[in-house]
Protein backbone atom coordinates (compact mmCIF):
# COMPACT_ATOMS: atom_id res chain seq x y z
CA UNK A 1 0.00 0.00 0.00
CA UNK A 2 1.19 3.43 -0.62
CA UNK A 3 2.08 5.77 2.08
CA UNK A 4 -0.93 8.12 1.58
CA UNK A 5 -3.42 5.23 1.41
CA UNK A 6 -2.12 3.70 4.58
CA UNK A 7 -2.78 7.47 6.02
CA UNK A 8 -5.84 7.25 4.49
CA UNK A 9 -6.84 3.68 5.96
CA UNK A 10 -5.88 4.82 9.57
CA UNK A 11 -7.54 7.95 9.14
CA UNK A 12 -10.77 6.27 8.46
CA UNK A 13 -10.39 3.80 11.55
CA UNK A 14 -9.82 6.30 13.86
CA UNK A 15 -12.81 8.67 13.10
CA UNK A 16 -15.20 5.75 12.55
CA UNK A 17 -14.33 4.58 16.15
CA UNK A 18 -12.83 7.04 18.07
CA UNK A 19 -16.23 7.97 20.45
CA UNK A 20 -17.80 4.73 19.74
CA UNK A 21 -17.54 1.75 22.57
CA UNK A 22 -15.31 0.17 20.86
CA UNK A 23 -11.58 1.76 21.87
CA UNK A 24 -10.18 3.63 18.47
CA UNK A 25 -6.57 3.14 20.20
CA UNK A 26 -7.09 -0.38 19.64
CA UNK A 27 -8.22 -0.44 16.20
CA UNK A 28 -5.48 1.76 15.39
CA UNK A 29 -2.69 -0.70 16.61
CA UNK A 30 -4.51 -4.04 15.26
CA UNK A 31 -4.78 -1.83 11.85
CA UNK A 32 -1.04 -0.69 12.04
CA UNK A 33 0.04 -4.32 12.60
CA UNK A 34 -1.81 -5.56 9.52
CA UNK A 35 -0.54 -2.69 7.04
CA UNK A 36 2.76 -3.98 8.98
CA UNK A 37 3.33 0.40 9.78
CA UNK A 38 4.45 -0.36 13.24
CA UNK A 39 6.99 1.63 15.74
CA UNK A 40 7.35 4.69 17.74
CA UNK A 41 6.80 6.97 14.77
CA UNK A 42 3.15 5.44 14.00
CA UNK A 43 2.18 5.19 17.45
CA UNK A 44 2.30 9.11 18.12
CA UNK A 45 0.84 9.37 14.29
CA UNK A 46 -1.64 7.32 15.76
CA UNK A 47 -2.44 9.63 18.65
CA UNK A 48 -1.93 12.92 16.63
CA UNK A 49 -4.72 12.39 13.85
CA UNK A 50 -6.92 12.00 16.86
CA UNK A 51 -6.99 15.93 16.46
CA UNK A 52 -9.33 15.27 13.57
CA UNK A 53 -11.75 13.06 15.37
CA UNK A 54 -11.67 16.03 18.23
CA UNK A 55 -12.05 18.49 15.70
CA UNK A 56 -15.26 16.89 14.63
CA UNK A 57 -17.05 17.21 17.57
CA UNK A 58 -16.22 20.75 18.13
CA UNK A 59 -17.86 21.44 14.80
CA UNK A 60 -20.96 19.41 15.58
CA UNK A 61 -20.96 21.14 19.17
CA UNK A 62 -20.05 24.28 18.35
CA UNK A 63 -22.87 26.19 20.32
CA UNK A 64 -22.10 24.36 23.25
CA UNK A 65 -18.67 25.11 23.15
CA UNK A 66 -19.40 28.89 22.49
CA UNK A 67 -21.19 29.10 25.81
CA UNK A 68 -18.17 27.94 27.19
CA UNK A 69 -16.49 31.33 26.32
CA UNK A 70 -19.17 33.54 27.08
CA UNK A 71 -19.22 33.92 30.18
CA UNK A 72 -22.85 35.76 31.18
CA UNK A 73 -24.78 32.57 29.88
CA UNK A 74 -27.75 31.48 31.38
CA UNK A 75 -26.96 27.63 30.92
CA UNK A 76 -25.32 25.86 33.59
CA UNK A 77 -22.87 24.05 31.31
CA UNK A 78 -21.40 27.36 30.36
CA UNK A 79 -18.42 29.63 31.45
CA UNK A 80 -16.43 29.07 34.52
CA UNK A 81 -18.69 26.51 35.45
CA UNK A 82 -18.41 24.59 32.59
CA UNK A 83 -14.88 24.50 32.49
CA UNK A 84 -14.76 23.50 36.01
CA UNK A 85 -17.08 20.83 34.54
CA UNK A 86 -14.42 19.51 32.15
CA UNK A 87 -11.67 19.81 34.03
CA UNK A 88 -12.83 17.91 36.99
CA UNK A 89 -13.25 15.16 34.04
CA UNK A 90 -10.53 15.66 32.45
CA UNK A 91 -7.52 15.84 35.81
CA UNK A 92 -7.67 12.00 37.09
CA UNK A 93 -6.87 10.52 33.79
CA UNK A 94 -4.45 13.59 32.84
CA UNK A 95 -2.80 13.06 36.17
CA UNK A 96 -2.24 9.25 35.92
CA UNK A 97 -1.52 9.43 32.25
CA UNK A 98 1.32 11.16 32.80
CA UNK A 99 2.83 9.34 35.70
CA UNK A 100 2.27 6.29 33.15
CA UNK A 101 3.02 7.37 30.01
CA UNK A 102 6.41 5.44 29.49
CA UNK A 103 5.06 2.60 30.98
CA UNK A 104 1.75 2.49 28.72
CA UNK A 105 3.82 3.11 25.06
CA UNK A 106 6.35 0.40 26.21
CA UNK A 107 3.96 -2.10 27.37
CA UNK A 108 0.61 -1.60 26.68
CA UNK A 109 0.72 -0.74 22.98
CA UNK A 110 0.60 -4.63 21.59
CA UNK A 111 -2.36 -6.24 19.73
CA UNK A 112 -2.01 -8.96 23.09
CA UNK A 113 -2.76 -6.61 25.77
CA UNK A 114 -5.61 -4.41 23.64
CA UNK A 115 -7.28 -8.39 22.82
CA UNK A 116 -7.62 -8.44 26.53
CA UNK A 117 -8.45 -4.93 26.75
CA UNK A 118 -11.25 -5.41 24.49
CA UNK A 119 -12.79 -8.51 26.07
CA UNK A 120 -12.55 -6.66 29.61
CA UNK A 121 -14.56 -3.94 28.26
CA UNK A 122 -16.92 -5.56 26.42
CA UNK A 123 -18.04 -7.35 30.08
CA UNK A 124 -17.78 -3.97 31.48
CA UNK A 125 -20.53 -2.64 28.98
CA UNK A 126 -22.27 -5.89 29.40
CA UNK A 127 -22.79 -5.79 33.23
CA UNK A 128 -23.70 -2.28 33.15
CA UNK A 129 -26.28 -2.93 30.96
CA UNK A 130 -28.01 -5.17 33.04
CA UNK A 131 -28.22 -1.93 35.38
CA UNK A 132 -29.76 0.03 33.00
CA UNK A 133 -29.22 4.13 32.22
CA UNK A 134 -30.00 6.24 35.38
CA UNK A 135 -32.62 9.05 35.39
CA UNK A 136 -30.82 11.62 37.74
CA UNK A 137 -29.35 13.84 35.06
CA UNK A 138 -31.52 14.41 31.52
CA UNK A 139 -28.88 17.26 29.91
CA UNK A 140 -25.54 18.80 29.98
CA UNK A 141 -26.91 21.75 31.71
CA UNK A 142 -27.78 19.07 34.53
CA UNK A 143 -24.14 17.81 34.87
CA UNK A 144 -22.57 18.78 38.72
CA UNK A 145 -19.12 18.59 40.02
CA UNK A 146 -19.93 14.76 41.52
CA UNK A 147 -20.60 13.54 38.23
CA UNK A 148 -17.91 15.09 36.20
CA UNK A 149 -15.94 13.98 38.52
CA UNK A 150 -17.16 10.69 38.88
CA UNK A 151 -16.85 10.04 34.82
CA UNK A 152 -13.47 11.42 35.23
CA UNK A 153 -12.50 8.19 37.35
CA UNK A 154 -13.90 6.49 34.86
CA UNK A 155 -12.23 7.23 32.19
CA UNK A 156 -8.96 6.14 33.63
CA UNK A 157 -9.66 2.74 32.80
CA UNK A 158 -9.06 4.14 28.96
CA UNK A 159 -5.35 4.05 29.80
CA UNK A 160 -5.32 0.69 28.98
CA UNK A 161 -5.50 0.72 25.01
CA UNK A 162 -7.86 -1.40 23.68
CA UNK A 163 -10.09 -0.45 26.55
CA UNK A 164 -12.02 2.79 25.02
CA UNK A 165 -12.70 6.07 26.46
CA UNK A 166 -16.40 6.18 25.31
CA UNK A 167 -17.11 3.14 26.56
CA UNK A 168 -15.27 4.31 30.07
CA UNK A 169 -16.97 7.32 30.35
CA UNK A 170 -20.48 6.26 28.82
CA UNK A 171 -20.72 3.60 30.64
CA UNK A 172 -19.77 5.17 33.79
CA UNK A 173 -22.05 7.85 33.14
CA UNK A 174 -24.68 5.29 33.54
CA UNK A 175 -23.83 3.62 36.56
CA UNK A 176 -23.23 7.08 37.97
CA UNK A 177 -27.59 8.26 37.14
CA UNK A 178 -26.89 9.64 33.62
CA UNK A 179 -29.42 9.15 30.94
CA UNK A 180 -28.42 7.39 27.46
CA UNK A 181 -28.37 10.38 25.41
CA UNK A 182 -26.47 12.57 28.10
CA UNK A 183 -23.65 9.95 28.63
CA UNK A 184 -22.93 9.75 24.86
CA UNK A 185 -22.63 13.48 24.71
CA UNK A 186 -20.35 14.52 27.77
CA UNK A 187 -18.57 11.63 26.55
CA UNK A 188 -18.51 13.62 23.31
CA UNK A 189 -17.45 16.71 25.03
CA UNK A 190 -15.37 15.59 27.67
CA UNK A 191 -13.21 14.02 25.31
CA UNK A 192 -11.76 17.48 23.62
CA UNK A 193 -9.70 19.10 26.79
CA UNK A 194 -8.01 15.28 27.61
CA UNK A 195 -7.45 14.40 23.91
CA UNK A 196 -5.79 17.69 23.22
CA UNK A 197 -3.77 17.30 26.37
CA UNK A 198 -2.97 13.77 25.29
CA UNK A 199 -1.88 14.53 21.61
CA UNK A 200 0.11 17.82 22.41
CA UNK A 201 2.25 16.13 24.74
CA UNK A 202 2.62 13.05 22.68
CA UNK A 203 3.53 15.04 19.44
CA UNK A 204 5.70 16.82 22.52
CA UNK A 205 7.73 13.77 23.26
CA UNK A 206 8.01 12.51 19.04
CA UNK A 207 8.64 15.51 17.46
CA UNK A 208 11.91 14.74 16.88
CA UNK A 209 10.66 11.75 14.67
CA UNK A 210 9.15 13.85 11.68
CA UNK A 211 9.76 16.14 8.86
CA UNK A 212 8.14 18.88 6.89
CA UNK A 213 7.68 15.35 4.68
CA UNK A 214 5.75 13.77 6.80
CA UNK A 215 2.81 16.90 5.91
CA UNK A 216 0.88 14.84 3.28
CA UNK A 217 0.78 12.12 5.03
CA UNK A 218 -0.49 14.10 8.21
CA UNK A 219 -3.13 15.95 5.81
CA UNK A 220 -4.32 12.98 4.18
CA UNK A 221 -5.06 11.18 7.93
CA UNK A 222 -6.23 14.17 9.97
CA UNK A 223 -8.72 15.03 6.62
CA UNK A 224 -10.14 11.52 7.05
CA UNK A 225 -10.21 10.84 10.58
CA UNK A 226 -12.15 14.45 10.71
CA UNK A 227 -14.92 13.86 7.90
CA UNK A 228 -15.16 9.91 9.38
CA UNK A 229 -16.09 11.08 13.12
CA UNK A 230 -18.25 13.75 11.97
CA UNK A 231 -20.21 11.25 10.56
CA UNK A 232 -20.09 8.63 13.40
CA UNK A 233 -21.31 10.82 15.71
CA UNK A 234 -24.00 12.06 14.12
CA UNK A 235 -25.41 8.16 13.18
CA UNK A 236 -24.13 7.40 16.79
CA UNK A 237 -26.14 9.95 18.59
CA UNK A 238 -29.37 9.36 16.41
CA UNK A 239 -29.05 5.23 17.38
CA UNK A 240 -28.68 5.99 20.64
CA UNK A 241 -31.65 6.66 21.80
CA UNK A 242 -33.21 3.55 20.68
CA UNK A 243 -30.81 0.71 21.48
CA UNK A 244 -28.50 -0.18 24.29
CA UNK A 245 -24.67 -0.72 23.97
CA UNK A 246 -24.82 -4.26 23.64
CA UNK A 247 -23.76 -4.68 19.93
CA UNK A 248 -20.87 -3.13 21.00
CA UNK A 249 -20.26 -5.46 23.66
CA UNK A 250 -20.52 -8.49 21.80
CA UNK A 251 -18.41 -7.27 18.67
CA UNK A 252 -15.76 -6.29 21.26
CA UNK A 253 -16.04 -9.89 22.27
CA UNK A 254 -15.88 -11.46 18.85
CA UNK A 255 -12.96 -9.50 18.25
CA UNK A 256 -10.93 -10.26 20.60
CA UNK A 257 -10.39 -14.22 20.40
CA UNK A 258 -9.78 -13.17 16.35
CA UNK A 259 -6.69 -11.40 17.01
CA UNK A 260 -5.64 -13.03 19.98
CA UNK A 261 -5.58 -16.36 17.23
CA UNK A 262 -4.23 -13.99 14.55
CA UNK A 263 -0.77 -13.09 16.60
CA UNK A 264 -0.26 -16.15 18.58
Amino acid sequence: MTDLLIAATLGLVEGLTEFLPVSSTGHLIITGYLLDYTGPKAESFQVAIQLGAILAVVCLYKERFKDLFNFRCERRFSGIRGWLLLALTSAPASFLGLLAHSYIKEHLFGPVTVAWALAIGAVYILLVERRGEGTSYESLDDVTPKLALGIGLFQCLALWPGFSRSAATIMGALLLGSRRKLAAEYSFVAAVPIMFAATGYDLYKSASLFSVADLPFWAVGFGVSFLSAWLAVKTFIHLVGCMTFRPFAWYRLALAPLVLLFWA
